[in-house]
């Protein structure tokens, strides 16, 4: 189900619903998701909130919420603003945002939304098509903001004995401003933890290759499942990375990356997350998070092909 409504001061809004959970888009600037969380319970994204109903103009502003971008990151490449009214089409369950061609890049950013009328789940499908008239390498970049107070939860590979497993498992990308002492990183055997402390203000970065194909964000018994693709096969950004996670003092990201992909003129790349939001009781403990959210991220990943592919 939907309805038309105003929200935050951007008076042209979506709000997907059901009986359970809702979701807001906003056409006045985008595309953007500006709202996800259980019906009349906090919201799981966060906004800035002095650029919260804020429209037009030409300096780029981070906003919040969840949003689509290319890799690998450069300015002033990657930071078109997104300033403008969109367009968009809606049903019962589902909208499509379409942003106009970037005058400086010549891509098209889309984000379809479908909203599952009888489960806690999302699919998110982003496309980036390139209307120049020469070819172009990019990949697809979904990025949520996500409320302050949490932690994020990324699974390693599975343990293996030296002598079965002669070659590394997977990369871990750093950055310059990253600190692995930064008391935020939980590294432990079986997970990576990174908590949002408002009271730890430094920027902080990591990447991974993720083959599990899942990251989570845990907030006061709220829990967010994301899930997406890998392929084996296929180059990505940031030394291998599918999968980055930053925080700062005001919120943490998630964000999700498809492969690197050479597009022709008018061809499109896609990367589909899905997303379970459930309620969880877990601490960080990495007992307490395989008992109490191992098996939710295990039949959710059962119940879903999630994939990428270039039209």
């Amino acid at each position: 189900m939907y309805e038309k409504i105003e929200y935050h001061g951007w008076p042209h809004c979506i709000r997907l619903f059901n009986d359970e959970i809702e979701l807001v888009v906003t056409t006045d600037i985008g595309p953007r998701i500006v709202q996800f969380g259980f019906i009349g319970k906090r919201n799981l994204f966060y906004l800035v909130p002095q650029q919260a109903g804020k429209m037009g103009g030409e300096a780029w502003r981070i906003y919040g919420g969840h949003r689509l971008w290319h890799a690998p990151e450069a300015m002033p490449r990657t930071y078109h603003p997104d300033n403008q009214r969109i367009e968009f089409a809606v049903s019962d369950n589902c909208v499509r945002l379409r942003q106009g061609r970037e005058s400086t890049t010549g891509i098209v950013k889309e984000i379809e939304i479908t909203l599952d009328q009888d489960k806690n789940e999302v699919t998110v499908l982003h496309r980036l098509v390139n209307e120049n008239l020469w070819d172009i390498e990019l990949s697809v970049w979904a990025l949520s903001m996500l409320a302050p107070g949490g932690r994020a939860i990324i699974p390693h590979e599975p343990y293996g004995a030296e002598s079965d497993f002669l070659l590394p498992a997977r990369s871990l990308a750093l950055w310059q401003f990253t600190k692995m002492n930064d008391p935020r990183w939980i590294w432990g055997e079986k997970y990576i933890q990174v908590k949002q402390d408002p009271l730890h203000t430094s920027d902080q970065k990591i990447g991974v290759t993720n083959k599990q194909r899942w990251a989570a964000y845990h907030l006061n018994g709220d829990l967010l499942i994301k899930t997406f693709d890998y392929d084996p096969d296929s180059s990505y950004p940031d030394f291998g990375c599918n999968n980055e996670i930053f925080v700062n003092g005001e919120f943490l990201e998630i964000e999700t990356l498809g492969p690197l992909t050479k597009l022709a003129p008018g061809e499109a790349a896609e990367h589909r997350e899905r997303w379970l939001l459930a309620t969880a009781t877990s601490d960080e403990r990495e007992e307490s998070i395989d008992s109490a959210i191992l098996p939710l991220v295990s039949a959710f990943l059962n119940t879903g092909n999630d994939g990428i592919r270039t039209m």
